[in-house]
């Protein structure tokens, strides 16, 4: 059951015109934001910290308002870390699955942690009783359980030790359809195949990782030096 193949279905996401601002500030996070990218594409998402990473994958999942258009028709987006109560924390994680992702089906969430070398076990203990690794590799795999949705993935590395960052690592390396948020340069050069690029207050998609990015970066940046100069 593990090993079965299903066709999945690839689109394309639109966004155009985006302008987003917090309510009371004066600045604009995005101004007039446009781009595509395809929903098999390996997305690393680069940029700054408090430059807008989380806030763009919140406005994909549909948790703030904003003007322009993200037309994405037949895409059903989710979102990592899944949130958990204090009160949900002492239940399991097979519990909470279903408030996760309704209709995630346990079996496949199984199929997914033995991929994470991780017995089925822990679905079955206290959430709140589990170390990092285990509620990291947890949440992927219900995450990854429906093969046809986008996922947005932000920072799955943190508080994770060096064993289970090369787990996840290893993981990721064979999925697709995902925006990978991390300042694991590792991980995103890994795991990624285009990369989307948060300037000041615009959005650009480029292909490559990380690593690919950095160096024509840097080749521009020596380039605008020396014609200063």
């Amino acid at each position: 059951l593990c090993d079965g193949k299903k066709e999945i279905k690839y689109m394309v996401i639109n966004v155009n015109n985006l302008t987003f601002c917090y309510e009371g500030s004066f600045d604009n996070i995005f101004e007039n934001v446009s781009f595509s990218i395809d929903t098999d594409w390996k997305l690393g998402f680069i940029g700054r910290n408090g430059k807008g990473k989380t806030t763009f994958a919140r406005l994909l999942s549909g948790d703030y308002e904003y003007s322009g258009s993200i037309s994405a028709p037949g895409v059903i987006f989710d979102y990592f870390p899944y949130e958990v109560s204090a009160e949900q924390a002492e239940k399991t994680a097979s519990e909470l699955m279903p408030l996760w992702k309704p209709g995630c089906e346990e079996w496949k969430a199984i199929c997914e942690l033995n991929r994470l070398n991780a017995d089925a076990e822990i679905l079955y203990r206290p959430f709140c009783t589990l170390s990092h690794g285990e509620r990291t590799k947890i949440m992927l795999a219900v995450l990854f359980s429906e093969e046809n949705d986008f996922l947005i993935i932000d920072e799955p590395t943190n508080h994770l030790d060096s064993d289970a960052r090369v787990t996840v690592r290893e993981y990721l390396i064979r999925k697709k359809s995902f925006i990978l948020i991390s300042h694991d340069r590792d991980l995103l050069d890994a795991c990624t195949d285009h990369v989307l690029v948060l300037n000041r207050k615009s959005i650009e998609v480029q292909a490559g990782n990380f690593s690919g990015w950095w160096d024509n970066k840097r080749k521009k940046d020596a380039f605008s030096e020396s014609e200063n100069e």
